[in-house]
């Protein structure tokens, strides 16, 4: 099986893994500027946009994992957001050869709150899984609300984030359902500290689902993360501070 990519643009390679719920549309208002500085490719993750009819099966981390990182540039910088970061995580343990660099927006290597660890609360994913199976466009409609909240600009945030989206083929039911529990099962705390290359994480202040209260936790896990914090942004910088975001990242990968 392999899944569509879509390349643009000129410089060293980046790859974009977009969020649960969504496709690679979320991308487009960065990517004409991305495009002067790198090669830009998006790859929807399996079930969803353009890989809507491409489901590994069972669905699990490792299998998408290995389903993306097949088609990889190499080397490459590896961009992952929300649950895409989590897959690009993995994706920098079992094919290290091919990440120079990992950059993580708003993503982190567990999602559920546990002990010590900031995070959501699992009940919060286990009731979107049964609204899924009552109204899937409401129940996707209502955690873009989610990972908007608290950005000054969240109403702006959703009409764009809609918008990007609805170019691309709704995404399959069956992995709406997967990626929710791939978002509540995984933990990748104890292997994370084993990723090779520099990792950066893009944090949003008003992050409800990946509280900046992690930033501390997540120093620890890796001795060469950095963590940049947007102080405007929830758990979409790109969207509510595109500028800031690509200057952010070329920074990054530049540097």
């Amino acid at each position: 099986m392999n899944l569509i990519s879509t390349t643009s643009g000129q410089g060293p390679q980046l790859v974009l893994l977009h969020g649960w719920g969504l496709n690679s549309g979320v991308w487009q208002s960065c990517i004409t500027q991305l495009n002067t500085s790198f090669t830009v490719t998006t790859i929807d993750l399996p079930g969803f946009g353009l890989n809507h009819q491409k489901l590994p099966a069972p669905y699990t981390l490792e299998a998408v994992a290995e389903l993306i990182s097949e088609i990889l540039p190499n080397p490459c910088i590896l961009l992952g957001w929300s649950l895409g970061g989590l897959l690009a995580q993995k994706i920098a343990l079992i094919a290290a050869q091919k990440i120079k660099h990992l950059v993580l927006v708003s993503s982190s290597p567990r999602f559920i709150a546990d002990g010590n660890w900031p995070g959501v609360q699992s009940n919060v994913l286990s009731n979107f899984n049964a609204q899924l199976e009552l109204n899937l466009a409401a129940t996707v409609n209502r955690f873009m609300a989610i990972q908007a909240m608290g950005s000054p600009t969240a109403k702006q945030d959703i009409k764009v984030i809609k918008e990007q989206m609805d170019h691309y083929p709704a995404a399959n039911p069956l992995a709406l359902s997967a990626g929710l529990q791939l978002l509540e099962d995984s933990d990748l705390r104890s292997e994370f500290a084993n990723i090779q290359c520099p990792v950066d994480f893009i944090l949003g202040r008003l992050d409800s689902l990946v509280p900046l209260k992690l930033q501390e936790n997540l120093s620890a896990l890796h001795h060469k993360a950095n963590i940049t914090v947007f102080d405007n942004s929830s758990h979409a910088p790109f969207i509510s501070e595109p500028q800031r975001f690509i200057e952010v990242l070329t920074n990054i990968v530049w540097n």
